[in-house]
């Protein structure tokens, strides 16, 4: 799984069009550049690939009256918002030790109704408790990490990380079920993207080829 083709897919559906400078300038707004691969080559590819695959639609935008070249602005398909809903509904289940794809669920974790987010992330709970289990069939942690010489920090680590995961999600868990956020449905959401010309203070102010357009 793709973190950037959640991302992408996520802040494209957050505008209704959107072009690929402002959802670069989104994912940075989010930190996204820092904690996944969405550097601006990556984000431009993924927006011309799920074009290609139908799950984005290509607008190509007449020039403004002052000059330039068209520039393309994307609009999110049928496909392409069941596609983000599949990819988000697996980020927030899927142990797989990638915090960028678990970052990128939770940034639209409120996409979905509030009791299948909990549902999602009870799944997740279980999953890690299902994971450490089987570890700890062949490496004890009150034992410590010395049993297995020091290739036990290895698991000593990714046993820490898993109950630490665990706890943190427990503690989501909690928050939205006594209220926290607004999800689908119940009222007006969070507005988590910059407007059109609306400055980012966090913009890595690398060029790109696309951002001419």
């Amino acid at each position: 799984m793709s973190a950037i083709r959640l991302l992408v897919l996520g802040a494209v559906r957050q505008h209704g069009r959107a072009h690929g400078y402002q959802v670069r300038n989104d994912l940075e707004y989010w930190g996204a550049h820092e904690w996944s691969n969405a550097k601006p080559g990556s984000i431009y590819h993924a927006l011309k690939q799920m074009a290609k695959q139908g799950l984005l639609h290509a607008h190509e935008i007449a020039p403004s009256t002052v000059g330039g070249p068209p520039r393309t602005e994307y609009e999110i398909t049928p496909e392409g918002t069941e596609e983000f809903r599949s990819l988000l509904r697996e980020s927030l289940v899927a142990y797989d030790q990638k915090m960028d794809i678990q970052s990128a669920g939770i940034g639209f974790i409120v996409d979905l109704a509030r009791d299948e987010a909990v549902a999602l992330l009870k799944e997740r709970i279980r999953r890690i408790e299902e994971w450490r289990a089987a570890v700890t069939e062949h490496y004890v942690p009150e034992d410590g990490p010395e049993q297995l010489g020091h290739i036990g920090e290895i698991m000593n680590l990714w046993v820490h990380r898993a109950d630490s995961d665990a706890a943190w999600t427990r503690g989501l868990i909690e928050r939205i079920e006594g209220g926290a956020y607004t999800f689908t449905g119940e009222g007006e959401p969070f507005v988590g993207v910059l407007t059109e010309g609306e400055e980012n203070p966090y913009a890595t102010g690398e060029r790109h080829p696309e951002d001419a357009r």
